[in-house]
């Protein structure tokens, strides 16, 4: 079949796509689907074929049977009683996007291949820099740092440890690798991306730095005397780690105190802002990045908390030099005047892969169609939700509040046995999704608000739930007026 027989089949299945989207972001938001499936393993697998088809077949049969096959099958992430991990949000202007891009078709490795795609990214992520209050170290138009859109933190991470070994060893680490000598620092509260990219680059296990008591945040003076214990034991301190927003409880480390050590040191910084960053769009969270100006590199997951679909991480650097040295190769095949001349950018080696999509028109759509108002108004919304649930949270007796912070509610029941059923309980029932975990050593529930579609009847009906499965151990009767 000829591209030109193609068109109106896809026309049409477009429309009909869209269709089928609305009507299912309005049966989350009128929550008659259940937050996680309702099949057992192997279900899914078992409804398709098990070879592939000879002949080809229409969209329109393709797209029914994902609606038939494949979204029953789905954990919704975008149900207002989807609490757990941290939220992945999604919006019209996004998926709009997402599209736009897929057809166009662009691949955007280097300026050469795509130079519009580049600039608009360089454009974007100076605008979203600004946005959140960030040095102007960390602008294109600052000459020597600037930003990208990677896939994930974890790609973020990894690229930081790259470009901190390229740093610390003066060059020597692209000939000779790691050779055992050099170090990263973390706390245990650091995202687990951390110690795999620690391993990825070659660095190994790494013993986590310890945490000021009770509080899940870096110890600024133990990451002092781990740094100077290495250095007496000839290793290299290379890069440093530091969370704006961890897992467990969204603990914010002392980033100046980090930061100050870091310079005295001649370590790279890397903030891992994935999740909490967002928030400092809003005036009043920005002392969220309170010493960031001593950060080397600094991520955020756009995809987390500004109504933009994963994938997209923007990662800042205020040292592309030791970034793009450290990632770069140049086969003749790669060559071409604008990069030789030293006049452009080519995000290849921003990254680790060589291909790269036309990343930033999706948040450059949502940023034009939400603007800083409307992505500030869903943050705040969503830390007046979370605050609704730690209040009711805490004023429940058998519960304790563990932690809150921005939209993530932590809490516990009496004892880590009853914590521990309630979620077992919770994990069997369809209708939400929490997630279970431990902070000092007890069990704990986490729920993180972040949904576009999420109310106050929401948080209402699904603290309803978490309280009647404590109570008898399975769901709760429907609470008046629930859905």
């Amino acid at each position: 079949m000829s591209l030109g027989n193609e068109v109106e089949p896809f026309r049409a299945a477009v429309h009909e796509a869209v269709d089928h989207l609305v009507d299912h972001w309005r049966a989350l938001a009128d929550e008659r689907l259940p937050v996680e499936p309702l099949r057992a393993p192997g279900a899914t697998a078992a409804a398709l074929p098990a070879e592939p088809p000879e002949q080809g077949e229409p969209l329109d049969r393709i797209l029914q049977d994902t609606w038939d096959t494949v979204v029953p099958g789905l954990v919704h992430w975008q149900h207002p009683a989807f609490l757990a991990y941290y939220p992945t949000s999604n919006s019209p202007a996004s998926v709009l996007a997402e599209l736009v891009t897929a057809g166009l078709g662009v691949q955007g490795m280097m300026w050469a291949t795509g130079p519009a795609a580049t600039e608009l990214e360089q454009v974007v992520t100076d605008w979203l820099a600004q946005a959140l209050g960030l040095p102007g170290h960390f602008l294109h138009t600052s000459g020597n740092g600037g930003g990208v859109i990677q896939d994930s933190a974890s790609s973020a991470v990894l690229v930081a440890v790259v470009a901190a070994l390229h740093r610390a060893s003066h060059g020597r680490w692209r000939g000779h690798g790691t050779e055992g000598r050099y170090r990263l620092y973390r706390t245990d509260e650091a995202n687990s991306c951390v110690a795999k990219a620690a391993r990825v680059a070659g660095l190994g296990e790494s013993a986590a730095v310890p945490t000021l008591p009770g509080t899940a945040r870096m110890d600024p003076e133990a990451l002092r005397g781990r740094i100077a214990a290495d250095r007496r034991d000839g290793a290299v301190p290379a890069i440093v780690v530091a969370t704006v927003g961890t897992t467990n409880t969204c603990a914010v480390d002392p980033l100046a105190e980090i930061g100050r050590i870091c310079r005295e040191e001649g370590v790279w910084l890397h903030v891992d802002a994935a999740y909490a960053g967002s928030a400092a769009l809003c005036p009043e969270h920005r002392w969220l990045n309170d010493g960031v100006e001593a950060a080397d590199s600094y991520a955020v997951n756009a995809h987390k908390w500004m109504r933009t679909g994963t994938p997209c991480n923007v990662m800042w650097t205020a040292d592309r030099r030791s970034l793009t040295e450290a990632m770069s190769v140049s086969p003749a095949y790669l060559r071409n005047d604008a990069t030789d001349a030293g006049h452009v950018v080519d995000y290849r080696d921003w990254q680790i892969p060589l291909g790269r999509p036309m990343r930033a028109l999706k948040l450059w759509y949502v940023m034009r169609a939400h603007g800083l108002t409307g992505l500030r108004d869903a943050i705040r919304h969503d830390v007046r939700m979370a605050a609704l649930l730690a209040e009711l949270v805490a004023g429940e007796a058998g519960f304790h509040l563990v932690a809150h912070q921005l939209g993530l509610v932590v809490f516990r029941l009496d004892t880590d046995l009853r914590t521990r059923e309630v979620a077992e309980s919770l994990a069997g029932d369809p209708a939400v999704a929490l997630t279970a975990s431990a902070v000092d050593g007890r069990q704990v529930l986490r729920a993180a608000l972040g949904s576009p579609l999420l109310t106050e009847a929401t948080v209402h009906r699904v603290w309803h739930t978490i309280r009647g499965h404590a109570r008898s151990g399975g769901p709760a009767p429907a609470a008046a007026g629930a859905r």
